[in-house]
Formats: C-alpha cells, structure tokens, sequence
C-alpha cells in the first residue's frame, strides 16, 4: 500500500467512526521500523489499522562456522532511502483479550 492510500483511508475513518486512539511508534530495531496506527469502532466493533514502514532489505549476510556446535549469524544490509509499506488491520477479540489479525484475503484496497 502506498503512504497516499493509507492517508485515504485515515481520513474516511475519521470522518466515518468515532477514533479512540491514533499515534506512530518507533522501534530501532530492523533498521528502524515505524508503525503508525488508529483504533476505531467500525461494523465489525473494535479495529485496528496499522502502516508499517522499513527501510528496504539490501541484502542479506549468513555468517556460520563448520564447527560443531556453532551459531549461524544473519545479518541484514538495509537501504538508507528506499522504504517498504505495509498494511495491516485487526480486530478485539473479546474472548482471547486481544488483537487478532484479519486475513487479507477479506479485503482488497
């Protein structure tokens, strides 16, 4: 999904659903990851949207030994520019007290 679709969607949410939460978290590892999210009440009670942006894997590095015994290191070379996007949507589960991801097969955007 590109970033102008995502600013779509954001908005016909927030114009459609009451929103209980939206923000962006940022994680440093994977090369530096963010997600942004909004959690609203839509038909199916309560969502959760996500955009995840990464920096796009260069390449990937398998470090090993023929020892016996010994570790394999993977080491992954991210680009500084180019970012990959992805999208992901949930819903409360009141019975198992947590998200559960909804198969992307159930929507096209």
């Amino acid at each position: 999904m590109r970033p102008d679709r995502w600013e779509n969607i954001k908005g016909q949410i927030k114009d459609s659903f009451p929103v209980e939460e939206h923000d962006t978290e940022h994680f440093e590892d994977e090369g530096g990851t963010d997600i942004e999210y909004i959690v609203f009440h839509g038909p199916l009670g309560l969502m959760r949207l996500e955009f995840i942006t990464k920096p796009l894997i260069l390449d990937k590095i398998s470090k090993f030994s023929h020892r016996v015994g010994s570790e394999t290191k993977v080491e992954y070379i991210y680009s500084k520019d180019e970012k990959t996007h992805k999208f992901q949507a949930f819903k409360w589960d009141e019975d198992k007290d947590d998200w559960v991801l909804i198969d992307d097969k159930f929507f096209t955007l």
